[in-house]
């Protein structure tokens, strides 16, 4: 069940209205780590979750909080779209380099669809897609790309807050800078209590048995690069994160296998092969009579 309390969780006003930054200000609310994406990526984990909890609990909790910054980042577009000049005259942009180079870099749906309002779409109109989601039902799994969109989204707020010198979009966007902070900790966090208490381990899914994995590639690091300077790294010798394994490096692949011959599909796909054409005409009205479907 939900409900709406009609204020916001920080404030969201700016100084003067701007469509260009309101345009660059949608990608980090409909962009693909925008605020909808997370909101409804920790609410779908929260409603997939097969234990209850502390961990179902911090999802539901995020979930809504995230919510909460869709709902600031909307009506700050809102605002800095509510003055701004969007009805500038063909003349008068042809007359204005100047006013040319701000027309072009507006969003017009803006003004034309949502009558300067927000939109669920990126910086670049793209609408939001349900795909930007992950909810695989594994806390692990789901923890650690939770972990990756704070970062990535807080990325694109840094960007942003060096995009503008308006004082009160950036005091905005210095909150959800330091909300990103606290949940790219928290998802960290999250996910090594689930490793310490044994309810998830790396490889992840680490209820699958072990055995059936071709165990002698598990921890080769494989170089397909004429680049040398992965053999330095951590991951090319030493113990594996995961305690079940050793590092080791190889130039190239350790394991080949021959190419299977060409395949032959049905006659009636129509498909380009070596057998000749009136052979193929001939296999696929067999085909038919056969009912072969």
């Amino acid at each position: 069940m939900f409900f709406h309390k009609q204020e916001l969780q920080y404030k969201a006003s700016p100084d003067k209205p701007d469509a260009v930054y309101a345009r660059k200000l949608q990608e980090v609310l409909g962009g693909q780590y925008g605020e909808i994406t997370v909101a409804l990526q920790y609410s779908f984990q929260a409603w997939n979750a097969h234990i209850p909890g502390k961990y179902r609990d911090l999802l539901f909790g995020i979930g809504a909080e995230e919510m909460g910054h869709v709902e600031m980042l909307a009506t700050m577009i809102a605002q800095l779209l509510e003055k701004a000049p969007l009805g500038i005259t063909e003349d008068a942009v042809q007359s204005d380099p100047a006013i040319a180079a701000v027309v072009g870099g507006t969003d017009l749906q803006h003004a034309i669809v949502a009558g300067a309002g927000a939109r669920p779409v990126d910086s670049m109109g793209n609408p939001w897609q349900g795909s930007y989601v992950t909810a695989s039902g594994n806390l692990l799994a789901d923890f650690t790309a939770n972990a990756n969109a704070e970062m990535q989204g807080r990325l694109q707020v840094a960007r942003l807050y060096h995009m503008t010198d308006d004082h009160g979009v950036r005091d905005m966007l210095s909150f959800l800078l330091a909300r990103d902070t606290m949940h790219q900790n928290q998802w960290v966090a999250a996910a090594r209590e689930l490793q310490e208490s044994k309810l998830e381990e790396m490889p992840v899914p680490s209820n699958f048995p072990i055995k059936k994995e071709a165990r002698e590639v598990s921890y080769q690091y494989l170089n397909f690069s004429d680049g040398k300077a992965a053999a330095e790294g951590r991951w090319a010798s030493g113990p594996s994160p995961d305690g079940k394994g050793e590092f080791t490096y190889h130039e190239g692949p350790t394991t080949s296998a021959p190419m299977p011959p060409a395949t032959h599909p049905d006659s009636r796909f129509y498909g380009t092969t070596e057998i000749p054409n009136t052979v193929e005409k001939m296999a696929g009205t067999v085909q038919d009579k056969l009912n072969r479907e």
